[in-house]
C-alpha cells in the first residue's frame, strides 16, 4: 500500500501507510502528548535562545515556549541554585516545614511591588494559581466582620483565558477551549467584554469614551448579578493566549477598579503570561495605576527551570485574614517546593541585578518598531500590539473589514509549521479564537529578556519571512 499524505491541526504533514495515524504513533512513545496523532519534535538540547532538535535542525525560541523562557535555556547561575537546593533538601511538607528558599523568594517578591503587596503563595502551575486566587477572595469575604457568605459571583471577560482546571476554566471566556467541557464549570461566572481597541472601538471613539462605556458594561454586570453577590471582578491586564497581546488601553483599569471599589468586590489581575517584567515594568499593574487586590504570577517567574507559579495578595485581603482566622483554606502537596523556589529565586535575582527589565522596554521597542515597519502593510496582517516583549500578529482575510479567515484553514498553526521548517528554523507561537473564541488567528513573539539588537533584528527578518512566505503561498 503507498504511503498517504494526512495534515493536522493547520499545517504539518505526517505520513503514514495503514490510513490510521493514530496506531501509527501511538506505539512509538508511551507519553499522552497533545495530540495522538503525531510525534513533536525531540529537543536533544538547548542553550541560549536555540533550541537543538534531534532531526538535526536548530530552532530560534522567538517566544520562549508559551513566553515561559525569559532568561533563555542553560543558564549556568540558576543550574548552580538548583543543585545547591538540592544538596539543602529537596522537598518537605509546608504544613510543617519552611526553607529559605521559599521565604528568600517571597522577600524578593514582595520587595519587587515596593511593598504594595504583603504576602506570596507559591504552586506550581497558573491554573493552580488562579484556583487558588478564586478560593482567596472568596474567603476574604468570609473572614470580614460580619461576614458576607452571599459573595459567591464573578465577573470576567469574554474572549480571555485563565487556566484548564475545572475552576480556572470557568472562570476563562474562551469559548473553544471551554466547550467540551462546559456541563462540568461552576455557573457562577458573567461576562462582560475585553478592553480590545483593535476590535472593540466603535468608529469616531475615543479611548476615553471606549473606557467610559466599558466602565459602564461592567456596572451593569454588577447590577444584573447583584452587586453585594460579587467577589471580585478577574482580568488579564494584558490578553495574552486568547486575543495574542492584547493590551488595555490607557484608564482602562483604574475605571474598572472604581467601579470593584463601589461595590466592595475585589479585583484579580492575572499577569501568568504577561507579568514578572515581560510587558516592561516588573509588574504590568505598576503600569496601570491600580494595585489589585490579588495577583496572579508565573512563567516568567521561574523561566521555565522549574514548574512554578502563584498569588500575590495585598493587604487588604491580609488583613482580613488575620483578624479572622488566621489561615488560607487551600493547600497543595507542592506548595513552596524548595527546588521550584530556589529556581525562581535566583530567576528573579538576575533579572533584578542584570536590569534586565531595562532591556525588555529597550529590546521592546526596535521589536515593535521592526515588526511594524516589515509587516503593518502586508494584506493580512491586521493589527500588530502589546507591551515590552509581549507582541502578537493578528491575521486577517480581509484588511479592510477585519474578516478573519476559516478556522478549519488553521493559519497561525500552519504559520508556526512553516516557521519550524529547516530553511527558517523559528518557532512562532500561535492562538485561534482571536476574534470570539472560535474565529480568528494570530501569533506570538515574546523573546527571552536578554536578547540583543541583533537577536531582535534576527528574530524580525526570519517572522517577518515566515509570515510573507506563508501568505504568498496560499494566494
Amino acid at each position: 500500500m503507498p504511503p498517504v499524505q494526512i495534515s493536522y491541526e493547520g499545517g504539518r504533514t505526517m505520513t503514514h501507510v495503514n490510513g490510521d495515524p493514530a496506531k501509527q504513533t501511538q506505539h512509538k512513545s508511551a507519553v499522552l502528548h497533545r495530540s495522538l496523532n503525531f510525534l513533536p519534535h525531540q529537543v536533544t538540547s538547548a542553550k541560549g535562545n536555540y533550541l537543538h532538535l534531534s532531526n538535526g535542525h536548530s530552532i530560534l525560541d522567538a517566544t520562549g515556549g508559551a513566553a515561559v523562557s525569559c532568561l533563555g535555556h542553560g543558564n549556568e547561575r540558576v543550574k548552580a541554585a538548583l543543585v545547591k537546593q538540592m544538596d539543602v533538601v529537596s522537598y518537605c511538607h509546608s504544613l510543617f516545614f519552611s526553607t529559605s528558599a521559599a521565604e528568600d523568594l517571597a522577600a524578593e517578591l514582595i520587595a519587587g511591588t515596593d511593598g504594595k503587596m504583603a504576602k506570596s503563595f507559591m504552586v506550581s502551575s497558573g491554573s493552580e494559581a488562579m484556583e487558588a486566587a478564586i478560593k482567596m477572595a472568596r474567603q476574604y469575604f468570609l473572614e470580614l466582620s460580619p461576614r458576607e457568605p452571599q459573595r459567591v459571583n464573578f465577573i470576567a471577560r469574554k474572549e480571555s483565558y485563565h487556566g484548564t482546571t475545572l475552576g480556572s476554566l470557568a472562570m476563562s471566556g474562551h469559548v473553544a477551549r471551554r466547550a467540551l467541557f462546559e456541563p462540568l464549570l461552576i455557573g457562577n461566572v458573567s461576562r462582560v467584554s475585553a478592553c480590545n481597541a483593535y476590535r472593540g472601538m466603535l468608529d469616531g471613539e475615543t479611548e476615553e469614551e471606549y473606557v467610559v462605556r466599558l466602565a459602564k458594561e461592567l456596572d451593569e454586570e454588577f447590577q444584573r448579578v447583584g452587586p453585594e453577590t460579587v467577589c471580585a471582578f478577574v482580568a488579564e491586564p494584558v490578553v495574552g493566549a486568547a486575543l495574542g497581546c492584547v493590551p488595555a488601553v490607557p484608564g482602562y483599569f483604574p475605571a474598572m477598579k472604581a467601579v470593584c471599589d463601589k461595590y466592595g468586590a475585589l479585583l484579580i489581575m492575572d499577569e501568568i503570561m504577561s507579568g514578572m517584567g515581560r510587558s516592561g515594568t516588573l509588574h504590568v499593574w505598576q503600569q496601570e495605576g491600580v494595585v489589585p487586590d490579588i495577583q496572579t504570577i508565573g512563567k516568567g517567574l521561574g523561566g521555565g527551570y522549574a514548574p512554578i507559579a502563584g498569588i500575590l495578595i495585598n493587604h487588604r485581603v491580609v488583613d482580613a485574614l488575620s483578624r479572622g482566622t488566621g489561615a488560607f483554606a487551600h493547600g497543595q502537596t507542592y506548595q513552596g517546593h524548595p527546588i521550584a523556589c530556589a529556581a525562581a529565586l535566583e530567576v528573579q535575582r538576575i533579572i533584578r541585578e542584570g536590569n534586565l527589565v531595562d532591556n525588555v522596554r529597550r529590546m521592546g521597542a526596535l521589536l515593535e518598531k521592526g515588526l511594524k515597519e516589515r509587516l503593518a502593510d502586508h494584506p493580512n496582517v491586521g493589527n500588530i500590539r502589546g507591551k515590552g516583549l509581549f507582541w502578537g500578529i493578528e491575521f486577517v482575510h480581509d484588511k479592510p473589514t477585519k474578516a478573519p479567515f476559516d478556522p478549519k484553514k488553521g493559519i497561525a498553526m500552519a504559520v508556526h509549521e512553516k516557521g519550524m521548517e529547516a530553511n527558517y528554523g523559528i518557532s512562532i507561537y500561535p492562538g485561534s479564537g482571536t476574534v470570539d473564541g472560535k474565529f480568528g488567528d494570530h501569533v506570538l513573539i515574546c523573546p527571552a529578556y536578554n536578547v540583543t539588537e541583533s537577536d531582535v533584528d534576527l528574530i524580525v527578518d526570519l517572522a517577518a519571512r515566515v509570515i510573507e512566505d506563508y501568505f504568498e503561498g496560499i494566494s
